[in-house]
């Protein structure tokens, strides 16, 4: 199964299932969380667009109780690096909260659907360096060739920490 999916097909029975089955999602635990929009539609070129998901992104990440260390909106997907503040910081709770509240302004502005259905999440494991993984995503518009370098890109950052120390 790819990241994002194109299709949903609400004609099959049984859901892979995507999340960890043994794994609650709660607590002090960092993760890499990929969101699509709903068939990969370019959205994220809007600096209005990016600057109202930003802002509810800080709202609800502060309700929620998660650091958002790195965030990029590319055209059509959002990277996020995360971490829970405490051991009841709830990833699942707080991107499907972030997911309604965004999709329902979207729509709202827009007449049409935000987000695809699901999400990809990976849980980084303890010797799986926060920094690596920042890098990583800080690199992605690079990749795909929209700037030479990723401090030319206005849809990336941090809430925790200045990017330019990298």
């Amino acid at each position: 199964m790819e990241v994002c999916d194109t299709k949903y097909n609400m004609d099959i029975k049984y859901k892979k299932r995507i999340r960890l089955k043994h794994f609650e999602y709660k607590g002090r635990y960092r993760y890499f969380v990929t969101i699509c929009t709903y068939e990969k539609i370019t959205i994220f070129t809007d600096k209005s667009v990016v600057d109202h998901l930003l802002d509810a992104l800080r709202i609800q990440s502060r309700m929620y109780g998660f650091k958002i260390l790195v965030y990029c909106f590319m055209p059509d997907h959002l990277h996020l690096l995360i971490e829970g503040k405490n051991y009841e910081s709830d990833m699942k709770i707080f991107i499907s909260a972030y997911k309604q509240k965004t999709g329902y302004y979207y729509k709202k502005e827009n007449g049409s659907k935000l987000w695809q259905i699901n999400y990809y999440e990976h849980v980084l494991r303890s010797e799986e360096d926060t920094k690596t993984v920042a890098n990583y995503i800080f690199a992605n518009p690079v990749r795909k060739g929209i700037v030479e370098d990723f401090t030319q890109y206005e849809f990336l950052g941090s809430f925790e920490f200045d990017i330019n120390e990298t």
